[in-house]
């Protein structure tokens, strides 16, 4: 006669319970969860101290590397895109020089493609022709597709011809990848989506070194500047850039 009583009190409390306890309820999704827009800073990033250095629509702020006449860069579809059927060439940097700073980029490469991220640049093409005789270069490429791919210390998120990824982290061709170069008083430091992949110091004696030990050792200005521009480099291949922003440190 008891063991009626007991099992609607096993059964119907529980559910009372359900309904009226706010853990049950679904969870909403905050506003602020929401993906941001590209080429945009959000508040904090703002009080952070960043800068946009492309606003999506324009290339305002930047200049063709020792080719100021004609280039194969556009402003196209929210990303800075280095169009080989453009007539033009050269690499595309900043009107601004940098010296402590935290960088941050997006970038994805074509089908067998080939670019980088040049930091550190001096702007002065009579004495230097090319801008990798001065800049430090995070390797922008199709690992699987192009050349330099099966040679150590050239691939994708590879401080170039000096210190490889310490894990590969790389994106399909096609996809957006996630770039920080962060320097602070020579200590450099590259991350690829999320991972510190590369951790140097710069200009002391072991610098020196590697450098002498490198395809740059005949540039004897390389790598030596503390200041210089961001440059995005035209190796021939389409490319894209987009969500460019920094911080001086």
């Amino acid at each position: 006669m008891n063991k009626f009583p007991q099992v609607a009190a096993t059964i119907i409390i529980p559910l009372a319970l359900m309904i009226v306890t706010p853990s049950f309820r679904p969870a909403r999704v905050a506003a602020s969860s929401l993906s941001q827009a590209p080429n945009t800073l959000s508040v904090v990033e703002k009080r952070q101290g960043w800068a946009l250095l492309f606003d999506g629509q324009s290339m305002k702020g930047w200049h063709t590397y020792a080719r100021p006449k004609e280039t194969q860069w556009e402003a196209k579809d929210g990303a800075l895109h280095m169009n080989p059927a453009r007539k033009g060439k050269g690499d595309l940097l900043t009107d601004r020089e940098y010296g402590n700073f935290d960088l941050k980029l997006e970038w994805k490469i074509s089908p067998k493609g080939n670019s980088g991220i040049i930091f550190y640049v001096k702007d002065d093409p009579a004495k230097y022709p090319e801008s990798y005789m001065t800049g430090l270069e995070m390797q922008v490429l199709d690992n699987e597709g192009h050349p330099d791919g099966k040679i150590h210390k050239h691939r994708a998120g590879d401080l170039y011809d000096l210190i490889a990824c310490s894990r590969e982290t790389v994106k399909p061709v096609g996809e957006w990848n996630q770039v920080e170069i962060r320097c602070v008083n020579g200590d450099l430091k590259l991350f690829l989506n999320n991972v510190n992949v590369v951790s140097t110091t710069l200009w002391d004696d072991h610098w020196k070194q590697m450098v002498a030990g490198s395809k740059f050792k005949e540039w004897p200005d390389f790598g030596t500047f503390r200041k210089g521009h961001v440059d995005l480099q035209d190796h021939g291949n389409e490319v894209w850039f987009r969500n460019i922003k920094i911080k001086k440190l």
